[in-house]
């Protein structure tokens, strides 16, 4: 039996949150936090059809293959009890900037009624770090007042801050990088066979994704600035912030790079340490800004250039 959403690490956890469920103490809001691309979303999605009745072999529950009607149907999206909560396509063809004050006032409503089938009502986020503060708020309409036999599942990568009023409600269940082992199962199960990034350790997910060649190129682009700096030439700058401005993922691997270098150095530097978290603050803003990848490209050159001429 081949599991439809196969999972690699977080066993742990799995069993945590089956042994709430029928202990009777399952708690109506699951805060799934960790890192991105170590399984969080295939962790929620897994759980859900589980609650809603997919079943695994006696000895993996959780591991229902693509033939189990009712994991068909979660894999379908046409399972009336499942509400997955995502950013929507904008006028223009791309992904919005944020989960909207409206989709959230429409997975509010799913969960005014009943279970259709008899069983739980399930609701995922996908995720907290895609919500505006608006939005944000707006889902607290259902946190404050759950329905009688629903669960959500609220998937956290950490880029944003959790709202204090949404974490007290939750209860969290943090899953952690996998090991080399688990990553190198993972990687051969989606079919990948390419090179493993050190910024990307501990987490398939991302390896797969940013499998493209705009990424390839960014990893590349900051990896020759790096090392070249705290001088590095007019070339290997300008280099640098068209690959990481290619576009969004470009520049989220080119990010990961910086800051994975940077996060090496601060540990015999205070003064890199102090520049690590300026870092962060600037890519914080330029995303609450909504500003475009190369613009938040130059920035972030200019900040690597600033930081590693004060750690020399």
């Amino acid at each position: 039996m081949t599991p439809a959403l196969p999972m690699f690490g977080h066993q742990q956890a799995e069993q945590a949150f089956a042994d709430a469920v029928s202990g009777g103490r399952a708690h109506h809001a699951w805060l799934i936090e960790g890192p991105s691309g170590i399984g969080k979303s295939r962790f929620a999605h897994r759980a859900a059809a589980w609650l809603l009745g997919a079943r695994g072999p006696a000895d993996a529950p959780f591991d229902a293959p693509a033939e189990d009607p009712v994991m068909s149907r979660c894999l379908s999206g046409g399972h009336p009890d499942l509400r997955v909560l995502q950013r929507e396509m904008g006028d223009r063809g791309k992904l919005r900037q944020d989960i909207s004050v409206e989709q959230i006032r429409a997975f509010n409503e799913f969960f005014s009624f009943k279970p259709a089938m008899g069983g739980w009502r399930v609701g995922i986020v996908d995720s907290l770090d895609e919500m505006n503060r608006a939005s944000s708020n707006a889902i607290l309409k259902t946190l404050e007042e759950p329905p009688p036999a629903a669960i959500l599942f609220l998937i956290n990568h950490g880029t944003r801050p959790v709202l204090p009023t949404i974490r007290s409600r939750c209860r969290s269940l943090r899953l952690s990088r996998l090991t080399d082992d688990d990553v190198a199962a993972a990687l051969k199960c989606a079919g990948y066979e390419g090179d493993v990034p050190d910024s990307a350790a501990g987490r398939p997910g991302l390896i797969a994704a940013r499998a493209g060649e705009s990424c390839q190129l960014a990893r590349n682009a900051a990896r020759a600035l790096l090392t070249a700096m705290p001088r590095p030439n007019d070339s290997l700058t300008t280099r640098a912030i068209h690959a990481a401005g290619a576009d969004h993922e470009a520049l989220e691997a080119f990010r990961d790079e910086a800051l994975a270098w940077m996060e090496a150095r601060a540990h015999t530097s205070p003064q890199l340490a102090r520049n690590w978290l300026n870092l962060a603050d600037l890519l914080a803003q330029a995303e609450e800004l909504n500003m475009d990848a190369e613009q938040t490209a130059a920035k972030l050159v200019s900040a690597l250039h600033i930081a590693a001429s004060r750690g020399e």
